[in-house]
């Protein structure tokens, strides 16, 4: 060997071992102390919650060495897979400076995002940190994350946990995503506890500031989680109904049985006939869809709407239902809200829509006024007639006035069937009270109450409905409704022409 070669050996051999050093020094994150102490709380590390979220060995990180001394500038990003599929990935860590942002982290925060369109993958961010970090430098114009981020939003499916204490600007993130989880320690707020004490003298903690009993009834987080374990696997599950970006079609699963006829018998006994008995929407999903796993998004929020993911036929779908257990199913402002959200996004990422409705209409009075229930219910109305995916739609026994529109029973609404069980009531309103409104004789009244129940055969002599149809055909008449509108799918999916998907 040549001197030129020894040297050129050695340089490289020092070199290597200065890149290992440096890159074990971020490995360490905010050190030994630091991460023992996050461990001692019950919580997983930032590196250990991605190793936890995607496939096993598949992670490429990015940005190590940015920051300098700060490991990671306090936030780890990279790409992996998440069920075979590629997604970019971010997490803050809190052992670092607090998870804090400061110019490198904005930096590798809007590369994350922006590498997550240009690949046309899902974007996940992993949130425990408290906002802008004091640096003493100026961003200047330079771009900021969240614009980024924003421009995911109908481009490619974006999730966000919320781990610990998220704070500020970072926290941000939560609302703009498609879809957020927290778990049971998780906190979220525009500021801190101590700025709140500075700003307003107001003393609170930051449970009662932002909390899961905050958090999830303000529809600012929609689901909950236990632990961070749980979170993680419920972003795997979430994901697994949609495809990686609005460029593609959902994902397929086909068991062996679950194109095959099958009858809804059960149906019969769950569903009272008598519109004043209640029954629980969730039991009709357990025997129509594929199976009782099915995902349900904001289960807190706006209950009067189940808004969930499921299967049909081994085909993704959205599923928009009232729910009779709650207000009789009449739609509140935040069932209203939850659904019109729920509805763009899963019109984004082309999965089909179906519409159980069993609703009295809008929910009145003042109160519901007050809350802005006709805003609610426009901005549903719009969300629904201005999808573009498939949507199916049927009426169980009732749907009145407004709070059928919004459930998609509009004609020329552009769905590929609408379907109703025979005496199911519809119109301007209930029977009941039109009798009262109208101040109607008893012989008057019950004319009206034959009228409603006569009212689903004469709107199917018109074709207000494509098929009335026995509750035991339930499963097969949706399952071949949607297995004949995929078949639309005859091209390469596009994005749908919008500016953003509305948090």
């Amino acid at each position: 060997m040549t001197n030129a070669q020894t040297w050129k050996a050695e340089t490289w051999k020092e070199t290597l071992e200065d890149l290992e050093r440096r890159r074990d020094r971020v490995r360490a994150m905010g050190g030994p102390e630091r991460v023992a102490k996050h461990h001692g709380k019950g919580e997983l590390d930032a590196r250990a919650r991605i190793e936890r979220l995607l496939d096993p060995g598949t992670f490429q990180e990015f940005g190590t060495l940015v920051g300098g001394e700060v490991a990671a500038d306090a936030i780890v990003t990279g790409a992996g897979l998440v069920n075979g599929t590629p997604v970019m990935v971010g997490a803050e860590d809190f052992t670092t400076q607090a998870g804090t942002i400061a110019p490198g982290s904005n930096a590798k925060r809007y590369r994350l995002a922006e590498l997550a369109v240009r690949n046309k993958v899902p974007l996940v961010m992993l949130l425990e940190g408290a906002g802008f970090r004091a640096t003493g430098s100026h961003y200047g114009r330079t771009p900021t994350d969240l614009l980024a981020q924003a421009r995911c939003s109908g481009r490619v499916p974006t999730v966000t946990g919320v781990l610990g204490p998220s704070a500020g600007h970072g926290a941000l993130v939560a609302p703009v995503s498609d879809f957020s989880i927290m778990s049971r320690r998780g906190a979220i707020f525009t500021a801190g506890p101590p700025v709140v004490k500075v700003s307003t003298g107001e003393d609170i903690s930051k449970e009662d500031l932002g909390g899961p009993e905050v958090a999830l009834p303000s529809g600012v987080i929609h689901n909950l989680a236990e632990t961070d374990e749980d979170v993680l696997d419920e972003i795997r599950r979430y994901l697994s109904y949609f495809p990686p970006s609005a460029w593609s079609y959902p994902p397929v699963y086909l068991p062996d049985d679950s194109t095959r006829p099958r009858a809804t018998p059960e149906l019969l006994d769950i569903i009272s006939r008598d519109n004043q008995h209640t029954y629980d929407m969730r039991a009709v999903l357990d025997v129509v869809f594929d199976g009782t796993d099915w995902f349900e998004v904001q289960p807190g929020f706006g209950e009067a709407i189940i808004c969930a993911l499921a299967h049909l036929g081994g085909h993704p779908v959205a599923v928009v239902a009232n729910q009779p257990q709650v207000l009789a199913g009449s739609i509140d402002s935040a069932a209203a809200d939850k659904a019109a959200h729920f509805i763009s996004v899963a019109d984004a990422f082309h999965l089909p829509i179906v519409f159980l409705a069993d609703n009295p209409g809008m929910l009145p009075g003042g109160e519901s006024e007050r809350e802005g229930v006709l805003r609610s219910g426009a901005r549903m109305f719009v969300a629904q007639t201005t999808a573009t995916t498939l949507k199916v739609h049927l009426t169980l026994r009732k749907a009145y006035g407004f709070g059928s529109m919004v459930m998609s029973l509009i004609g020329f609404d552009g769905q590929e069937s609408t379907f109703a069980y025979p005496g199911a009531t519809m119109g301007a309103m209930g029977a009941a009270a039109l009798s009262n409104a109208s101040q109607a004789e008893d012989e008057l009244a019950a004319a009206l109450r034959d009228m409603e129940l006569q009212a689903s055969y004469h709107s199917a002599e018109h074709m207000g409905f494509d098929e009335l149809i026995s509750p035991e055909e339930t499963r097969n008449m949706l399952l071949r409704s949607v297995q004949r509108g995929i078949y639309a799918r005859q091209s390469a999916a596009e994005p749908v022409t919008r500016t953003a998907v509305m948090p």
